[in-house]
């Protein structure tokens, strides 16, 4: 079981519910080490003081902000934990908001799994995310965490409460830059296009099965284990598609439809047909700059392991 990173209380309303927060993910990437081509030998990094030249283990080293170049102020921990900060040792609830309205944008902060804090914890604990769970909402939240006060989304998941950081508003950078040019596109071929996505449809991520295998991992492991066994990797099962270069945008959708229905076993045939709803009146005069439609949110899909 991991050891637990943080422990505090959910602060909701005047309830308080002693929790430990527990990191949600794990990576499985392929750690590599530095090496000398020449000899093998693997590159140390050494802490040295720039000062008197003597180097340092980790508990000789504090750190410090850099005002300018000559002039640094040090900060202790002592420092950190005596911050007049409501949020140091709680998780102060804000307000509660629809999961819909959040852009996924926002996410990417960290996941975090909340375990109650003893027998005394369990009722207030089952009690917040019986109501989460009912009215389809999460709660908004600001914690400490690393030295700095984050924002995060305080959800149900299955039986448990997961916190889920997310960033700042001034973190996300503006889109608009990057929206190309207007592009003339047909009824005809928006329709094919909705047609392709519902041959690529699936009602929940687990029914892709092994398309989610993380396969680059798996091909990283064998040219490992090939050269440690001095063997030549075994060959990838199939021949790789060359990419096709689009010069009809029709033909195209049409191929991607046929070619997604065949690997269904579905019959070939016209895909299906949509009526595109018609465009409200007004609607883009009242958006604004840079604001983003909300979207629904999914759950990040799993590596699945081979056996």
């Amino acid at each position: 079981m991991p050891r637990p990173m943080w422990s505090g209380a959910i602060s909701f309303g005047l309830v308080s519910v002693p929790i430990t927060l527990e990191p949600a993910t794990e990576s499985h990437s392929v750690s590599f080490r530095q090496i000398h081509l020449e000899d093998g030998g693997r590159i140390r990094y050494r802490k040295v003081c720039e000062i008197d030249g003597e180097e340092l283990s980790d508990d000789q080293i504090g750190r410090a902000y850099e005002v300018d170049k000559e002039h640094l102020v040090p900060i202790t921990d002592q420092d950190l934990a005596q911050m007049p900060l409501p949020t140091a040792k709680a998780i102060e609830i804000v307000a509660f908001v629809d999961a819909d309205s959040i852009d996924p944008t926002a996410y990417g902060a960290g996941d975090y799994f909340v375990r109650a804090s003893g027998a005394v914890a369990a009722k207030p604990y089952a009690l917040l995310r019986q109501a989460l769970d009912r009215t389809q909402r999460v709660a908004v939240a600001k914690y400490a965490l690393r030295g700095r006060e984050r924002l995060g989304l305080l959800r149900p998941l299955g039986d448990a409460l997961v916190v889920q950081g997310l960033h700042w508003g001034d973190e996300i950078r503006s889109p608009e830059s990057l929206a190309p040019a207007d592009a003339d596109v047909s009824e005809t071929e928006i329709k094919r296009a909705l047609a392709l996505m519902d041959t690529m449809s699936v009602e929940h991520l687990e029914d892709l099965g092994e398309t989610l295998t993380d396969r680059y991992t798996e091909a990283l492991y064998e040219v490992i284990e090939a050269k440690a066994e001095h063997r030549a990797p075994a060959p990838v099962a199939g021949e790789e598609a060359e990419p096709a270069q689009v010069v009809d945008l029709m033909a195209a959708l049409e191929q991607s439809v046929a070619k997604a229905r065949e690997s269904r076993g579905e019959t070939s045939g016209p895909g299906t047909v949509h009526e595109m709803p018609a465009p409200k009146k007004k609607a883009a005069a009242k958006k604004t700059a840079g604001k983003k439609a909300p979207a629904k949110k999914t759950a990040p899909a799993r590596r699945r392991k081979s056996a």
